[in-house]
């Protein structure tokens, strides 16, 4: 099948052309996002292939289906850049990528953790100024603490065996119980009762309206004070300006973030020499006790290869007519979340 692959890096077209052995689709590469003036690259093409910043709202669909494009391949597990009742409308196919690497998402959200709490990214820059000084660099035993999780599927429960490990005390809030945490210690409490009594916060949510700005200043109001928060789901799932006035008042004591709600215009590109406009991104590097790391959760080897293997099957099972299991329905986009918002 003709694809038409949009914001490309050389580590996407690397991966997909090594899978591509096996399937033989005619894949074009374009740098730019997906957007409704970039729409009109994929005239011709049956599928487009796209990543978790490229705008598929109705407009853009609407354009591509007039091109011809009647697949919509994601080559991520998220899917609410995606308007999937236009999808329907239009009778275009979507589907994902559901689980590509669990664990590299996981273990980054342990880097950061540990990150912050031992303040390791300062105290590198320290020591190589020549500065040893252990002032400011105090942190604290994860043992013992408690650590809640929002969002209990499959990179939730690794978060939560690997804490395990680390002797904490978990609690968890999620719609669908899930037994694989159960089995592990961790208790389910009310979305209330997880912000009340976490020392450590960590979301692994997909985005829906029902989960939009799920961190915000109500939420952050229950929490205790000086709690860490990490954010490795989607951005959208916190109130950036809430969370930098809680930042403010030291009742976020710590901050984590892979992803942010406006990282679009931001992540994935080299802008080190330009004067980056988003002020309330730069307002978050002004705090200590932040530390941003650009949507790289999933970036390892492994991830790579199995987004690249599992997209391409999906566009080939959709092209042949075999059962796709990484079909995406509009009913999904309400079904996956944590239905209730503080």
């Amino acid at each position: 099948m003709k694809v038409a692959v949009f914001t490309t890096k050389s580590y996407d077209k690397e991966f997909l052309n090594e899978a591509n052995t096996q399937f033989q689709h005619e894949l074009t590469y374009f740098e730019p996002h997906l957007d409704l003036l970039t729409a009109q690259l994929a005239a011709g093409s049956p599928a487009v292939c796209v990543f978790v910043n490229d705008t598929l709202n109705r407009e853009v669909l609407a354009k591509l289906s007039e091109g011809g494009t009647r697949l919509v391949a994601l080559r991520c597990a998220g899917f609410n850049n995606v308007d999937l009742c236009a999808c329907d409308e239009l009778g275009m196919t979507v589907v994902r990528v559901p689980a590509y690497s669990p664990y590299a998402v996981a273990e980054h959200t342990i880097g950061l953790m540990l990150a912050l709490n031992r303040k390791i990214h300062r105290a590198y820059n320290r020591v190589r100024e020549g500065n040893f000084s252990l002032e400011g660099l105090i942190g604290f035993d994860l043992h013992g603490k408690t650590v809640g999780i929002v969002g209990t599927g499959t990179i939730g429960v690794i978060v939560a065996q690997i804490l395990k490990g680390f002797g904490c005390r978990l609690l968890a809030y999620d719609v669908y119980q899930n037994p694989e945490c159960q089995a592990l210690g961790v208790q389910y409490v009310s979305f209330e009762d997880l912000l009340k009594e976490s020392d450590i916060l960590t979301l692994h949510c997909p985005l829906t309206p029902q989960t939009h700005h799920l961190i915000n200043t109500q939420a952050i109001g229950k929490m205790k004070p000086g709690v860490m928060i990490l954010n490795t789901s989607r951005g959208g799932v916190i109130d950036t300006k809430a969370v930098i006035e809680g930042l403010k008042s030291g009742k976020i004591g710590y901050l984590g973030m892979d992803v942010y709600e406006e990282e679009s215009e931001l992540f994935f590109e080299d802008l080190s020499s330009c004067v980056i406009q988003d002020d309330l991104f730069m307002r978050l590097l002004t705090f200590p006790n932040v530390l941003i790391t650009a949507h790289q959760g999933f970036f390892t080897k492994n991830a790579l290869e199995n987004i690249a293997q599992t997209t391409l099957q999906n566009i080939s099972d959709i092209e042949t007519g075999r059962s796709c299991p990484n079909i995406v329905k509009a009913e999904h986009h309400y079904k996956a979340a944590c239905q209730t918002k503080t």
